[in-house]
């Protein structure tokens, strides 16, 4: 730094060149001291003492005489801040942009008569701190995420101009981030003060201004906030967000200055990702929305731009993502929350207990039934084990809560997730209804034969050698106090292994699959075991137990894979504590008429008999010939078919009795023929005949009177 404290140059002087180097480090200060005359014109004046005093000035035009040069270098080649002369105290200090300051003393051949010269002190200044980017020009940056993570820094730091530049001066800061993050600016220190320094006088407003864009340049249209001189208050601590990977500070001065900028600022800038996993909700913090036909699956988590925690006001952070879907495409949403992270507060009274009460940071998983909100699960601990959550319908909301009074200090640049989860859209049209039962039998046939014309054929949606691989959900309810059994039927897949088609069939509250069907251990899926109600989670005798998951998983090309699934409801016939049965159940109008060979203690309703599905479980091979053969009286009475074989019971002893035996269902067919039926059709085509024998003869006789007329 270069002081003038005072200036005296007479009309008339000795030049003297003066040369001062300032080192900075050692505090060394060199002088250099040259005669030299150099011609000059000169000034008459008839009376010295009453000469004109001339006031200090700068520039060629108001010092044509004696000067004192400054220059911004090592010598007179180096960039020249200004020309000064006249008499009186310099009222600026001059920095330079650089460890080195010239001098120049310049006079007319006339020398000194009754002015004493000049005086100055040097001094040094603290230069700038190290910014981590590339500059160009004179004052321009480049400041980008990568410069900054070479430097392994958290945060980048640019300072306003503390040295002398000229007038029309601009310098810009272009802050750039990667793709996918955003920009934060903010001023931990910022003073406005009047221009003390001008090199330039200007008297409007704005002579110097600090412009923030939320562009790349100087976009007009993208200015977030100016500063100037004259009329702007500084704003510290606050921050100035954009929306793109860039960010522009422009700072503009008409004036110049001797000694720094009248705009002080110490700005801190840094980068957050602002990765989305869906479409952005516009008007909201942090809210996505993932459409079935944009984004079918994938992974989400919370949001990685820690800014949103950075609250006022210590209102809540709430971030949704909305799962929706068409049912032309996909009929259910599935979540899978794979962990919960949410950190412990030592101050923190709420417990996790009641997650959807208390007022702590929680998950929660709700869709909208009926215009109303239900809860499907929250999570405000951490979980042991990843949680699947499928919707009931075509939309599926997640929602990630954070109380506000610690969400700063808890969260604030933690680079750790929230939670973590996986998504998926399933249930195709393929697939069929999502909803199945209660009744006492059914089937689930796939693929559903309704479906197929909408995905084959030239109007298909997807090209051929484009199928996805389908996962199909279906719910099996399950009447009250009924035991369940499934039977594979048919099954016919394109692949042997179990990666090209699976069957995996859930009850309610268990995490893993009770069975799975596959290519390879087809031939044990005719046998499944029979589930009972307590299997089924029945909470009361008159409720219906929660609904039993069904899932498919394979390739999604119509043909490839194949299958069809039966269900029976069963009645499991209660026993009295010593072991009997429970005869006051049995009787009429309590679903019992047939009872299951073997062991099994399975009784199944009259209209299930001769269906042409076998609704006993097949226990031929784990059961004994008594325990085959136990039920046959009882059944045959039950079907009034007893007077009938009673005269050989022997032969009853050898034979196993099912609900699809010939020796019931023969009779039942007989019985169940429908006479009024047929006797209906028998008359219709009787008076069909007669109709059509009618008509033929009146036709005969109109052709005989035409013949009878023509004479032909």
């Amino acid at each position: 730094m270069l002081s003038l404290m005072s200036s005296d140059i007479p009309p008339s002087t000795t030049g003297i060149i003066i040369a001062i180097t300032t080192i900075t480090h050692t505090s060394i200060l060199r002088k250099i001291l040259q005669t030299n005359s150099l011609a000059k014109k000169r000034v008459r004046c008839e009376n010295v003492m009453t000469c004109p005093i001339r006031p200090i000035g700068s520039g060629n035009e108001h010092c044509p005489f004696d000067w004192l040069a400054v220059y911004d270098g090592r010598d007179e080649h180096s960039p020249l801040i200004g020309k000064f002369c006249g008499l009186g105290k310099f009222p600026f200090s001059i920095i330079g942009t650089s460890q080195y300051m010239y001098v120049e003393f310049v006079t007319s051949p006339a020398g000194p008569l009754l002015n004493t010269g000049f005086h100055f002190n040097v001094g040094n200044w603290p230069g700038h701190v190290e910014t981590a980017g590339i500059k160009h020009g004179i004052c321009d940056w480049l400041l980008s995420s990568d410069s900054l993570k070479d430097s392994s820094a958290s945060e980048g730091i640019f300072l306003s101009i503390a040295h002398w530049y000229p007038p029309n001066t601009s310098c810009s800061y272009h802050i750039k981030g990667r793709t996918g993050e955003i920009v934060r600016l903010y001023f931990p220190s910022f003073r406005i003060n009047r221009i003390e320094s001008p090199i330039l006088k200007y008297d409007g407003d704005c002579g110097e201004s600090l412009t923030i864009y939320d562009s790349d340049r100087t976009d007009p249209a993208r200015i977030i906030k100016t500063f100037c001189d004259t009329f702007s208050r500084p704003m510290e601590k606050v921050d100035f967000v954009s929306t793109s990977p860039s960010l522009y500070v422009q700072f503009e001065s008409k004036t110049g200055s001797y000694s720094g900028s009248s705009l002080y600022y110490w700005a801190h800038y840094d980068f957050f990702n602002n990765t989305r996993f869906g479409d952005p909700v516009a008007n909201t913090l942090c809210d996505e929305v993932m459409y079935a036909w944009k984004h079918p699956g994938g992974k989400i988590r919370s949001p990685m731009n820690s800014l949103i925690f950075k609250r006022t006001g210590g209102s809540d952070v709430r971030c949704q993502y909305k799962f929706i879907t068409d049912r032309r495409l996909y009929a259910r949403a599935l979540i899978e929350v794979s962990a919960v992270m949410f950190k412990e507060l030592p101050y923190n009274n709420n417990a996790c207990t009641r997650c959807h009460e208390e007022r702590v940071d929680k998950l929660v998983i709700w869709e909208e039934r009926e215009k109303f909100q239900n809860n499907l699960a929250c999570f405000c601990d951490n979980i042991p084990r990843p949680v699947r959550v499928i919707s009931s319908a075509d939309q599926m909301n997640l929602e990630m809560i954070v109380q506000g009074q610690h969400a700063i200090t808890s969260y604030f640049k933690n680079p750790n997730p929230l939670f973590e989860a996986y998504y998926e859209f399933a249930h195709g049209p393929l697939c069929g209804p999502i909803t199945l039962g209660p009744s006492p039998d059914g089937e689930l046939v796939y693929p559903f034969k309704k479906a197929l014309a909408l995905v084959t054929g030239p109007m298909a949606a997807i090209p051929e050698h484009h199928y996805r691989r389908e996962k199909c959900i279906w719910e099996l309810k399950v009447a009250a106090q009924r035991d369940l059994w499934l039977h594979l039927e048919k099954a016919r897949f394109g692949d042997r292994t179990c990666d090209s088609a699976k069957i995996e069939v859930y009850l309610a509250g268990r995490l893993e699959p009770r069975f799975i069907v596959c290519p390879e251990n087809i031939s044990l899926a005719r046998d499944l075991p029979i589930l009972s109600a307590a299997d089924l989670g029945a909470l009361a005798s008159d409720q219906e137990p929660l609904p039993v998951l069904i899932q498919y998983t394979g390739d999604g090309q119509p043909g490839k894979n194949a299958f069809r699934l039966v269900w029976t409801e069963l009645f499991h016939l209660p026993r009295n504590p010593d072991g009997s049965l429970a005869a006051s159940l049995l009787q009429d109008g309590g679903g019992c008429d047939f009872k299951c060979p073997g062991n099994t203690e399975v009784c199944i309703p009259r209209h299930l008999l001769c269906n042409g599905i076998e609704n006993c479980p097949n226990v031929t091979h784990i059961s004994t010939m008594a325990e085959l053969t136990r039920h046959i009286v009882w059944n045959l009475e039950q079907l009034g078919l007893w007077h009938e074989h009673k005269d050989n019971p022997n032969q009853l002893m050898e034979l196993i009795l099912h609900d699809e035996s010939p020796e019931i269902c023969l009779k039942e067919e007989l019985n169940t023929l429908p006479y009024g039926k047929i006797f209906l059709f028998t008359l219709g085509v009787s008076a069909m005949m007669f109709l059509l024998i009618t008509i033929l003869c009146r036709m005969c006789r109109r052709n005989q009177t035409i013949i009878k007329h023509t004479g032909y």
